[in-house]
C-alpha cells in the first residue's frame, strides 16, 4: 500500500467517502486544479468529483478559487485534523448527553453492569488477570484449595511494588515484600456448620473486583467488573476481617473464653433477643475484664 493509498483509507475510516478521500489526498500539497484535472491526476469519475469537490468545500476541507474554470485547494491537513477532533468531541459530548437522558428513569434508578462466572477456571483466570494489572494496591482474601494462580499474580504484583494484603485460611500462599499475608487463625482447627464452603475475594486499586463463593464447595457463583462501590463493600469485607485477626492475635485467650473456638458464640447473640444480648452482654464483659487483669499477672 502507497503512502497515498494509506492516507486515502484514513481518511476512509475518519468518515470521508471514498471519492472525498481521494480527491483531498490528490489536491494536497499540489498547486490549484480544477475538477477536469484533479479526475485525470486521481482516476475519479468527472461527474464524481466534482460532487465530491463540494462536498469536500461545504466541509471546508477544500476552498474554491474565485475565476473560471473553478480550480480547488486543499485545506492545510493539520487544520482539517484539529477540526474533525473538536467536531468529533462535540459530537461525542452530545451522544453522552442524550444517552444519559434516554438512559434516565422517572424514579431515578439505574443499572450495573458486571460479569459473572460459574466455574472455577474462568474465577482464578479473571482474579489473576486482575491482580496482575493493577498499580498501586490489592485485596485478597481467598479460601479455595487451588490457589496457584492467584498466588502467582500476588507475587508478580509484589515484584511491580504493588502493594498486596492477602488474607489467606490454612498456610500462606505467597511471601511479599511490599505488603503483608494474615492468616485467619481465628477459624483455625474449628469446623463449622458450613466449613466446606469457599470463597475468594479481590480488589485492585479499589475499583476492580472478583468476588466469587462456593457455599458447597464446589458450585461457584462469581460477579466481577469495575466497580468502585462494590470494590469499596469487597475491601471493606476483606480489611474487617484482617482486623479481627490482628485483634484475635492479640486477645485470642480472653475472645476464646468469651465466645468459644472461634468466636462461634458470635453467631448465636447476634440472633438473640435484645434481652439476651443485653445479659450476654454483661457478663461477657465481666469475664473479659477479668481475663484482662489477669493474663499481665
Amino acid at each position: 500500500m502507497t503512502s497515498q493509498s494509506a492516507a486515502v483509507q484514513r481518511l476512509v475510516d475518519l468518515g470521508f467517502s471514498q471519492y472525498e478521500a481521494q480527491a483531498y489526498v490528490g489536491l494536497l500539497g499540489r498547486e490549484p486544479m480544477t475538477g477536469y484535472a484533479l479526475s485525470n491526476a486521481t482516476g475519479i469519475p468527472q461527474p464524481k468529483v466534482y460532487e465530491a469537490l463540494r462536498r469536500l468545500a461545504a466541509k471546508e476541507v477544500v476552498a474554491p478559487l474565485p475565476g473560471e474554470p473553478a480550480r480547488f485547494v486543499a485545506v492545510p491537513a493539520d487544520r482539517v485534523l484539529s477540526g474533525l477532533e473538536a467536531s468529533f468531541a462535540e459530537r461525542l459530548s452530545s451522544a453522552q448527553r442524550e444517552l444519559a437522558r434516554a438512559a434516565g428513569r422517572a424514579d431515578g434508578a439505574d443499572f450495573r453492569v458486571l460479569r459473572s462466572f460459574s466455574r472455577w477456571p474462568d474465577i482464578e483466570r479473571h482474579a489473576a488477570r486482575v491482580i496482575d494489572e493493577a498499580l498501586r494496591h490489592v485485596y485478597v482474601s481467598v479460601n479455595c484449595p487451588q490457589t496457584e494462580a492467584i498466588a502467582a499474580a500476588a507475587a508478580r504484583a509484589d515484584d511491580r511494588g504493588v502493594i498486596c494484603d492477602v488474607l489467606h485460611f490454612g498456610e500462606p500462599i505467597v511471601k511479599l515484600r511490599h505488603g503483608r499475608t494474615v492468616g485467619h487463625d481465628s477459624t483455625r482447627g474449628v469446623l463449622y456448620r458450613r466449613h466446606q464452603a469457599r470463597h475468594v475475594a479481590v480488589v485492585a486499586d479499589s475499583a476492580r473486583v472478583v468476588w466469587a463463593l462456593a457455599p458447597d464447595g464446589a458450585h461457584w457463583q462469581c460477579i466481577a467488573g469495575d466497580d468502585e462501590l462494590l470494590g469499596a463493600l469487597a475491601k471493606g469485607y476483606i480489611r474487617h476481617d484482617i482486623y479481627v485477626q490482628q485483634i484475635w492475635d492479640e486477645f485470642h485467650d480472653v475472645l476464646a473464653e468469651r465466645f468459644g473456638p472461634g468466636m462461634q458464640q458470635l453467631v448465636g447473640e447476634l440472633s438473640a433477643t435484645p434481652a439476651g444480648r443485653a445479659a450476654g452482654a454483661g457478663s461477657g464483659h465481666r469475664r473479659a475484664r477479668r481475663g484482662a487483669v489477669s493474663g499481665p499477672r
